[in-house]
């Protein structure tokens, strides 16, 4: 077999990346450590499978390295940043300024010249934010200290590129001050260039393309690889284009599906593919004589653990926040993944950096990605969930109540939409969404939706038509049984989920309530679901229904509750809501870890307990803490004393190109009773 034969690379790959992360995984380490290892096994020092040197490997891992940045731009909260920017600016100063200082003298102390210390130094400056799944399921994203750390890592990444770009235009010819004020200028116009006009650019395009998936996910990757290109041209690597494209289209893409599929297609192929390639590098001798040599590996990584200690602890100090919040800055701003492996490869591409440096860097990428999110999850938990703002209860009392305003400005009534194309849900949706119409005075919407045909005369839509009439006519008549007023509808459209969200529009819907369908095969997942689809476009709250008993005979509502957020309120409200049509109680879960303080349970049980009793003080409602380690596991063994779990519709998260667990997922899957998705629209 000649392995330097493109399909045999590709096959191999494939391989890697399908088998190896989630054995991993399972041991609790790090996907990526997986792929690094199949690397070393597969490549010179191993079985020789793949090389670095074939054309295919370095096309394959030059298009991850950037997929990488790209992503990790793309990552980046803007509206977190938006909301505490001189505080993330100056954290984000602390926590590259202290580190780079670090690292410059690590570098000389081991005698490198100053264009690679401060390149080393550049590598711990930056930080991946692994931890941000565990900081958003505890529900403490809304902190301060949290929020300035997200926010910082614009600065860091984008400081950290910088000085890359500067070291290899050092590394590449005479070095003079006038060439860096050139560089920096030029760089300076490239970023505006970027930052701006791919921005403008971007929603114009997307505005023009409206609904058209397929040609804004062309547009985002040529955005990515125009940038790079560009990049490349003005004499700086390509990954600083890749990053500021990821920046640029940030608020164009939003939580969009579009989002989803780029995130998606680099993180199952392209920057795995990376990583492999980073594994392809490491020499087993020299690795080896590094680690037997340990100096300058402990000098890196306790470098770096104890640099960004600092800055964390003197940011923490200048803005008054507290130990534990001082030690989640600390933990969040720990692993070193995306910019530092990616300026790392280029460092040693061009020579600055020799292979000890790229060794302890792998180990610092172990360890810190192992370390960081250990620490976040012991810290964090101990800060406050912070307090719903008065606004969020209002707007959630607002979206509910059917009865508010007044006769000048006089509010439709509560509007549930129910799409009926399928017969085998279509009772126990209509069932439900006349129950809580009832119980609001309200009422209920059943639509099918036709998909359109060239021409109005076609028999294919001909059929469809007589087959939704008598869909409709059905519906009516199990709605017509509760006494609630409904509204048939048909409509043709070209797209079934907008025809839903549209037509939920024109009703001014309070609610849609949908039926349940598979999102988990590779076909959903890379083209988005219906589902996906609604809950993107709806300008209301979605209820994703699988209902294994007729609403009516529902006596226990689990409903799983970890912070205080506007989403969660509304959940709890539409939990209330059912409880009153069928008398049953609601029992609010709020899972924690076994460090969290008793006071900080108290408070967010009290805190709770006021809102649902001031939302719905006629419901049994029934606050419950369990202290468990696996949040998925508590749920789960609770639920199997209840009829129905109603939880939150959360996407799929990634970190760094990595796919992280989600707590619905694992739960939806194992449940064997009924379950409401509860998703928001997109804002």
């Amino acid at each position: 077999m000649d392995v330097s034969n493109p399909i045999f690379v590709f096959t191999v790959l494939l391989a890697v990346i399908l088998l190896i992360p989630p054995v991993f995984e399972r041991l609790h380490l790090p996907g990526l450590v997986g792929l690094l290892l199949a690397g070393v096994i597969l490549g010179p020092n191993g079985l020789r499978f793949l090389s670095h040197e074939t054309e295919t490997m370095k096309l394959l891992s030059d298009i991850g390295k950037v997929y990488l940045m790209f992503v990790a731009g793309l990552e980046i909260d803007l509206s977190q940043f938006r909301k505490t920017r001189q505080r993330s600016m100056a954290f984000g100063f602390l926590t590259f300024i202290v580190p780079i200082f670090t690292g410059i003298t690590i570098g000389r102390w081991f005698n490198f010249g100053w264009n690679a210390s401060l390149l080393i130094g550049s590598l711990l400056a930056s930080h991946t934010l692994l931890a941000y799944p565990i900081v958003r399921r505890l529900g403490v994203v809304q902190n301060e200290a949290v929020t300035v750390t997200i926010g910082a890592t614009i600065f860091t990444d984008t400081a950290a590129l910088v000085v890359l770009a500067i070291c290899v235009g050092i590394n590449q010819g005479e070095f003079t001050a006038l060439t860096l004020v050139n560089q920096l200028i030029t760089l300076g116009l490239y970023c505006v260039l970027v930052l701006w006009g791919f921005d403008r650019a971007g929603k114009e395009f997307f505005r023009r393309s409206r609904d058209d998936q397929g040609n804004q996910f062309l547009f985002t990757l040529l955005a990515l690889f125009v940038a790079s290109v560009g990049a490349q041209v003005i004499g700086v690597e390509q990954i600083v284009g890749a990053f500021l494209a990821g920046l640029a289209v940030n608020d164009v893409l939003g939580d969009s599906p579009v989002k989803e599929k780029v995130e998606f297609v680099g993180g199952v192929l392209f920057i795995p593919f990376f990583f492999v390639d980073m594994g392809l590098l490491i020499d087993i001798p020299a690795f080896v004589k590094t680690l037997a040599s340990i100096g300058i590996t402990v000098a890196i990584v306790v470098g770096l653990i104890g640099s960004k200690f600092i800055a964390a602890w003197l940011a923490a100090l200048w803005y008054r926040y507290t130990r534990v919040e001082m030690l989640t800055m600390w933990s969040l701003s720990l692993p070193q993944v995306a910019a530092t492996l990616a300026a790392t490869l280029v460092g040693f591409q061009e020579g600055i950096l020799t292979k000890d440096i790229l060794n302890s860097v792998l180990v610092l990428m172990v360890v810190t990605s192992i370390l960081g999110p250990i620490i976040t999850a012991r810290t964090a938990n101990r800060i406050p969930i912070p307090q719903p703002e008065q606004e969020a209860i209002d707007e959630v009392a607002a979206w509910w109540d059917s009865s508010h305003g007044d006769a000048e400005d006089p509010q439709p009534p509560f509007t549930v939409v129910v799409p009926v194309n399928n017969p085998q849900t279509q009772r126990s949706l209509i069932e439900l969404a006349a129950l809580l119409a009832r119980y609001e005075s309200g009422r209920v919407v059943s639509v099918a939706i036709v998909r359109g045909q060239v021409h109005m005369d076609d028999p294919r839509l001909e059929g469809e038509l007589i087959r939704s009439r008598k869909l409709i006519r059905r519906a009516v008549e199990l709605a017509d049984a509760y006494g609630v007023e409904v509204t048939p509808a048909i409509r043709i459209d070209d797209d079934i989920a907008l025809g839903i969200t549209r037509l939920s529009r024109e009703q001014n819907a309070s609610l849609i309530v949908m039926g349940w369908s598979e999102t988990s095969s590779l076909k959903a997942r890379l083209f988005g679901s219906m589902i996906d689809s609604v809950l993107w476009s709806s300008p209301c709250p979605v209820a994703i229904t699988r209902l294994l008993d007729a609403p009516e005979n529902i006596a226990t509502i689990l409903v799983p509750t970890r912070d205080l957020t506007p989403m969660t309120l509304r959940i709890v409200r539409f939990a209330q809501a059912l409880a009153g049509v069928s008398n049953a109680k609601v029992i609010l879960l709020h899972v924690v870890l076994p460090n969290t303080p008793q006071e900080q349970t108290s408070q967010f049980e009290d805190d709770l307990g006021s809102i649902t009793q001031e939302q719905a003080p006629q419901i049994t409602t029934i606050i419950k803490t369990l202290v468990s380690n696996d949040i998925a596991a508590a749920i789960l063994q609770e639920a199997q004393q209840c009829d129905l779990v109603l939880m939150r519709s959360i996407r799929r998260g990634t970190a760094g190109g990595l796919t992280v667990s989600d707590i619905t997922t694992q739960v939806v899957q194992q449940l064997h009773t009924s379950v409401i998705l509860f998703g928001e629209p997109h804002k």
